[in-house]
C-alpha cells in the first residue's frame, strides 16, 4: 500500500492541516474547480482568496487559481476555524514518558477536533501546551465525559496501543452518579444491541443479539443518590449512558437519555456525572503492568449543593 505523503504545511497552534486527495477520475479542468465542488460549505470567493494567499499547497508548492487538475494527488490547507467558547477547565497530566501521555480530561472538552470543536480539544491543546506536535490519541472519550484519556507520544507506536484497545486488553472502570433505587438488584451485567446511525445524535437499543456488555455495581448510596462503578466489556457509542438509563437510573446530567435535551455549547453547568476512573493494561511495548487512576471527583456526589445550584 502506498504511503501517504507528509504534509508540506506545518501545524498551526497544534492543529494539523486538512488533507484532500484528488480523485483519479473527474472532469475538472483546474484544482480550483474541484475544490469549489468538493467544499460546498466554503464560498467560492473564500477559496479564491485562499489560493491568492498561497494557503492551499501541493507537494510542488502553492496551488493557484489556474493550477491544472492532477488526478490522484494531494492538497493541504488550514481550514477556517469556528468560533469556539473556551472550556473553563484545566487538563490534568497523570503520566508522561517517552511513549505515553495520560491525562485527566475535564467535562465539556472534546478529545480530538471535530465539527464545532477544533482548538478547544484535548489533542490540540496538549500538542501546543506541552510541545508535542506528533501526539496522537490511543482512544477517545466523549466530550461530556470526564476522566482518563491516553495519548501516544511517538506516532510509530500508535498501532500497538490502538490494537490493545480494539482487542479489549485494557481494563476500564467508570464512576457514575445516579438515583439510588433500592429495588434494583446489583451488581448486574447489562447486555443489549446498540445501534448508532450516522447523522443521528443519539444511539438506541434494538431487539437483536447483544453487541454490548456492562457490569454495574453500587459502591455506596446516600440521600437518594448512588455512586456506581461501571465496567464496560465492549465500547459502543453511549453504552454506559444507555445501560444506566435502561436500568431506570439515568446518569445525572445526561441530556441525551432517556430524553434528548440539546444543551448550548457555552453552558458548562451540571456536567454529566460520568468519570473514566481507571485504565489498567500490560504495556504492549515495554511489557510493564500499568494502572492509572483519575483524581477527579463527580460534583453531584462530592459537592451536591453546588451541582444542584448549577
Amino acid at each position: 500500500m502506498r504511503r501517504r505523503p507528509k504534509a508540506p504545511l506545518p501545524q498551526r497552534n497544534g492543529l494539523d492541516p486538512a488533507r484532500l486527495r484528488l480523485p483519479a477520475e473527474g472532469e475538472w479542468v483546474t484544482v480550483r474547480d474541484h475544490l469549489v465542488e468538493r467544499l460546498p460549505r466554503v464560498a467560492p470567493e473564500r477559496i479564491d482568496m485562499m489560493l491568492r494567499e498561497d494557503r492551499i499547497v501541493g507537494l510542488d508548492g502553492p496551488i493557484t487559481v489556474d493550477t491544472p487538475y492532477a488526478p490522484d494527488t494531494y492538497v493541504w490547507f488550514h481550514r477556517d476555524l469556528p468560533v469556539e467558547v473556551p472550556v473553563p477547565f484545566e487538563i490534568g497530566v497523570v503520566h508522561r514518558d517517552d511513549d505515553l501521555l495520560v491525562v485527566d480530561k475535564p467535562h465539556f472538552l472534546a478529545t480530538i477536533p471535530r465539527g464545532q470543536h477544533v482548538m478547544e480539544t484535548a489533542l490540540v491543546k496538549l500538542r501546543h501546551d506541552l510541545g508535542l506536535p506528533d501526539l496522537v490519541p490511543a482512544h477517545r472519550l466523549d466530550r461530556v465525559t470526564a476522566g482518563l484519556v491516553m495519548f501516544v507520544v511517538r506516532p510509530e507506536l500508535r498501532g500497538k496501543y490502538q490494537t490493545m484497545f480494539r482487542d479489549r486488553l485494557v481494563h476500564k472502570e467508570y464512576e457514575a452518579i445516579a438515583r439510588h433505587d433500592p429495588g434494583l438488584a446489583l451488581p448486574c451485567t447489562v447486555r443489549s444491541h446498540i445501534v448508532k446511525e450516522r447523522g443521528v445524535i443519539t444511539a438506541r437499543e434494538i431487539d437483536e443479539p447483544p453487541n454490548s456488555e456492562t457490569v454495574v455495581e453500587l459502591v455506596e448510596h446516600r440521600d437518594g443518590l448512588g455512586r456506581y462503578r461501571l465496567q464496560p466489556r465492549t465500547g459502543r457509542t453511549h453504552q454506559l449512558r444507555l445501560h444506566m438509563s435502561g436500568l431506570g437510573v439515568p446518569i445525572l446530567g445526561d441530556d441525551f437519555y432517556p430524553v434528548l435535551t440539546e444543551k448550548p455549547l457555552d453552558d458548562f453547568t451540571r456536567p454529566l456525572q460520568l468519570l473514566a476512573k481507571v485504565l489498567e493494561f500490560t504495556d504492549p511495548v515495554s511489557g510493564e503492568a500499568r494502572r492509572f487512576e483519575s483524581a477527579r471527583e463527580l460534583s453531584a456526589w462530592s459537592r451536591p449543593e453546588e451541582w444542584v445550584a448549577g
